[in-house]
């Protein structure tokens, strides 16, 4: 019986194609990102020099809403940058590929809600990533399963709150390619866990989805800067 472990590189690769055709579909989605998100080293930096301490209110609305996903996207892109900058040595050659797309893609969607909300934005946050091992694999992968599950779980929970149509499908094209990170992360740390119980409901073949309450408590673990959805009429 033919398995993927008898041919590791084809896997490995249909993997890491599978993440480059996922960032080229939201390049559609968010091209202002990608005009303003350069491969220089310039466009990996963590994009948080105006944080610090406090609590920062996502607002209310729309605005509110893509202000939240801008906040985690922020958290994810300011994650993969450090991971990508300081591999664990354990790390294999096509893993250190395809968290350098996923890096890529975080920062085009981080950059694509900053000129998004322009004037709107809320500031830069500042993370906290004491609690994670860089230098460790295991450490690394089950803070990516976090942040991946977390970010999937937080769009699906706020999409039917979005007013405008054009956020909505945004929005869609966005969770679909943080889905799909989310897979092959669940995938590296155990095989075949690619739609584990945790992140999608058996009985429906649907998402695992979460309120804005846990939400930002989970993500505010991670946050110097912690955000607030106080503003939220939901």
């Amino acid at each position: 019986m033919k398995t993927e472990t008898q041919n590791p590189y084809n896997a490995n690769m249909a993997r890491r194609a599978f993440l480059r055709y996922a960032g080229a579909s939201t390049a559609v989605a968010g091209i202002m990102a990608m005009q303003s998100c350069s491969k220089d080293n310039s466009a990996y930096e963590e994009d948080g020099s105006g944080g610090g301490s406090g609590t920062v209110d996502v607002g209310s609305g729309d605005t509110g809403i893509l202000n939240y996903a801008y906040a985690l996207e922020q958290l994810e892109a300011a994650f993969y940058i450090q991971v990508v900058n300081s591999f664990a040595a354990d790390f294999t050659s096509d893993e250190r590929a395809l968290f350098t797309d996923i890096r890529d893609h975080e920062v085009s969607h981080r950059e694509f809600f900053k000129a998004a909300l322009g004037s709107g934005a809320i500031k830069g946050l500042t993370p906290d990533f004491s609690k994670i091992d860089f230098s460790s694999r295991t450490s690394v992968l089950n803070a990516a399963k976090t942040f991946e599950d977390l970010g999937v779980a937080a769009y699906d929970g706020v999409a039917a709150k979005i007013q405008n149509p054009d956020y909505l499908v945004i929005a869609g094209k966005i969770v679909s390619v943080e889905a799909r990170h989310a897979a092959v992360i669940s995938n590296i740390r155990s095989q075949g866990s690619f739609v584990d119980t945790d992140q999608v409901d058996g009985s429906t073949g649907l998402n695992i989805t979460l309120g804005p309450t846990k939400v930002v408590a989970a993500a505010n673990l991670y946050l110097k800067t912690k955000i607030s959805a106080k503003s939220f009429n939901f």
